[in-house]
């Protein structure tokens, strides 16, 4: 089984978007970056591709890209 890192909400915060969790955790360096392997579906959540930068993940969500195994909690 892969370790998951959790990437916790600020307080007061139902989500994040997928490109900010992607610059927040470091697996990204840029935006613009995000947007990339974002649109080349080098991301999943919850086991499926996303290509959506703006996609909301709430408390529970799983994104995978690469070497990052996170889940979203609150």
């Amino acid at each position: 089984m892969t370790e998951r890192t959790d990437v916790r909400l600020r307080d007061g915060e139902e989500y994040i978007k997928l490109g900010q969790l992607l610059k927040l955790c470091g697996a990204v360096s840029s935006g613009v970056e995000a947007k990339m392997v974002i649109l080349n579906g080098e991301i999943r959540v919850n086991g499926e591709e996303e290509t959506r930068r703006g996609k909301k993940l709430y408390d529970g969500d799983i994104v995978d890209y690469g070497d990052y195994h996170l889940r979203v909690v609150k």
